[in-house]
């Protein structure tokens, strides 16, 4: 059985630093071709979720993602992803989707 993706709430700073600590230390927006080219390979791990105190469509979320054919754990940051135009944000966002679908089965 798959473990349970853990939702949290915290501001991007404060959500790389815990990450960092749990030894998430791969900066995927800079290896975002990874995550487009082999979706299959990556499991996201933590979601956190920050949304701006006066504008709730300025949000970020910070994925810890787990490449389960090599071991590494790094991280990406995305903005406003219903805005987000980037590809790997957009992967992520279906790898989000289905795993939340797999949760309730």
């Amino acid at each position: 059985m798959k473990a349970k993706r853990q939702y949290k709430y915290a501001g991007a700073e404060q959500a790389l630093e815990e990450l960092k600590r749990e030894g998430y230390e791969v900066d995927y927006n800079l290896e975002s071709q990874e995550i487009i080219q082999n979706p299959d390979v990556f499991e996201i791990v933590y979601i956190y979720r920050y949304e701006g105190m006066t504008n709730p469509a300025d949000e970020s979320t910070v994925y810890g993602i787990h490449d389960i054919q090599t071991g590494r754990k790094g991280v990406f940051v995305a903005g406003n992803l219903s805005f987000n135009e980037e590809d790997a944000a957009k992967v992520l966002l279906q790898l989000e989707i289905e795993g939340r679908q797999e949760e309730l089965e």
